[in-house]
């Protein structure tokens, strides 16, 4: 499947659901308690991080969406906390307040291992006069997608009116379900429960059939739109509205920790939603934003550049014939990232093995390596009339296939001066007898800190000898 990171900036998603600070507090253990057998954590850092729907939030934010998010708190500390965290992060926030504490989970850790975990929370008695309703209405006439997040806290109590009233405003509607009375949820577009939750409402299932099997039954009788099973280390099973079922791998990743990720998966699920993206190609994206905010600790986002970064990694999107903006950004976030770019560029009217080892030499010397092409119009004033042999999209074409190459794009001028002063490769790299100083572009790379490479081409292999013995044997 090719797949492309789509532009989330400017969707609009509202999140309501059950809103809570992670805390963290971290520090070396080096002894026992004489007092009891469990280890002294000696504290040395304290790390607060929005939890729950404002998780969920953050994820959508880390995509460039800036979401709505509407929930309830208490009237404390840990409230203006989470408020300032989340509207640093062009999150929006429309919360209720409760009598009741915010709800707070804290874990000690001691080598990034977890000791125990305390959690502060009270029935919040979540009526009218807390939820914030109207609020929540309002922000549904303008959104996409609506997701409600539900960890049973209270906040989401009466899910179907919330429903209701997002179908009513024209969004879709994305559920992380809790416990086993899915009917609460009837008529959502996207029910994504865990394999635990869905098993304790269809009853256990032990093969894939049973699962689509049980699972269509379930997503009819609900009037679910499409229903997503998330399946830990078996990955996903994605059951659509038309009866297709879709099985989708664990990626295979270390896993640091599961905390926050399926608050990942649906916010990636809505994002992708959002910008209108189909259901399967959303779970897949969602399923590859889980394989990597796994890797993380604690709960934690995945970013679009990261996204964006891992799909080129996997050859299944961001790869290959790009336009100079698209190509200017995947650099940035590659450079961002600690990654050596390396550019090139040249004709390549016929590629032959000269090409191919020049190619290879070249992405030695980096992590990610550009070609800029010569477009057709360029060709022909540099070679004369009868070139290029092969047109520019076919070039490309075979360019972004090779092993080597990450990035193709082609370019009008004679030289690739101008494109290159505006992407900044850090290594620029051409073949030849040139001096650094006879390379176009070189004093811009140079002056931004890069350097200048020139490859030898490899003798007795050019297009020119290729066209030349094709002409003898066509005589």
């Amino acid at each position: 499947m090719s797949l492309k990171v789509p532009t989330f900036a400017g969707r609009r998603v509202v999140v309501a659901g059950d809103v809570m600070l992670d805390r963290y507090w971290l520090g070396p253990a080096s002894r026992i308690s004489p007092e009891a057998p469990v280890p002294v954590v000696l504290v040395r850092d304290v790390d607060d991080r929005p939890g729950g729907a404002a998780n969920v939030a953050l994820n959508l934010a880390a995509l460039d969406i800036a979401p709505i998010l509407v929930g309830v708190t208490g009237q404390d500390e840990v409230a203006t906390i989470l408020a300032e965290q989340l509207q640093q992060n062009s999150v929006e926030c429309v919360f209720g307040q409760s009598e009741a504490p915010t709800i707070t989970k804290l874990r000690v850790l001691s080598r990034n291992q977890q000791l125990i975990r305390l959690d502060h929370e009270e029935d919040f008695g979540v009526g009218r006069d807390v939820f914030p309703e109207e609020a929540y209405a309002s922000a549904c006439q303008d959104a996409d997608v609506v997701v409600l997040s539900d960890y049973a806290k209270g906040t989401l109590r009466n899910p179907g009116a919330l429903i209701k009233t997002a179908l009513g405003a024209g969004a879709a509607v994305l559920v992380d379900p809790k416990g086993s009375d899915f009917a609460r949820y009837r008529g959502a577009t996207l029910l994504t429960p865990n394999f635990g939750e869905f098993e304790a409402v269809v009853g256990r299932c032990d093969t894939d059939d049973q699962i689509v099997e049980r699972g269509g039954r379930l997503r009819r009788e609900m009037a679910f739109a499409d229903l997503l099973i998330t399946r830990g280390n078996k990955g996903m099973t994605l059951i659509r509205g038309d009866g297709e079922a879709v099985h989708l791998p664990a990626e295979t990743r270390e896993v640091y920790d599961v905390t926050g990720a399926g608050d990942t998966v649906i916010a990636t699920l809505a994002g992708a939603m959002a910008t209108g993206l189909d259901i399967a190609e959303a779970a897949v994206l969602a399923n590859i934003a889980a394989s990597l905010v796994v890797r993380k600790p604690g709960v934690a986002t995945v970013s679009r550049s990261e996204l964006r970064l891992e799909l080129h990694r996997r050859g299944i999107g961001g790869r290959g014939m790009l336009e100079e903006a698209e190509l200017t950004e995947f650099v940035r976030e590659a450079q961002a990232h600690g990654e050596r770019v390396v550019m090139t560029n040249g004709c390549f009217d016929i590629l032959h093995t000269g090409h191919v080892a020049y190619l290879e030499e070249a992405k030695s010397l980096g992590d990610r390596l550009v070609v800029a092409v010569n477009d057709d119009d360029s060709v022909t004033r540099l070679k004369g009339a009868g070139r290029p042999i092969v047109p520019l999209e076919d070039r490309m074409a075979v360019l972004a296939g090779l092993a080597a190459v990450d990035w193709v794009v082609a370019f009008a001028d004679d030289t690739p001066q101008e494109l290159i002063c505006r992407v900044l490769p850090d290594v620029l790299v051409k073949g030849g007898d040139y001096k650094a100083e006879q390379i176009a572009g070189a004093d811009c790379v140079e002056q931004a800190g890069g350097t200048v490479e020139v490859l030898v081409f490899r003798e007795g292999r050019s297009t020119s000898s290729i066209i030349e013995r094709i002409r003898r044997a066509a005589k």
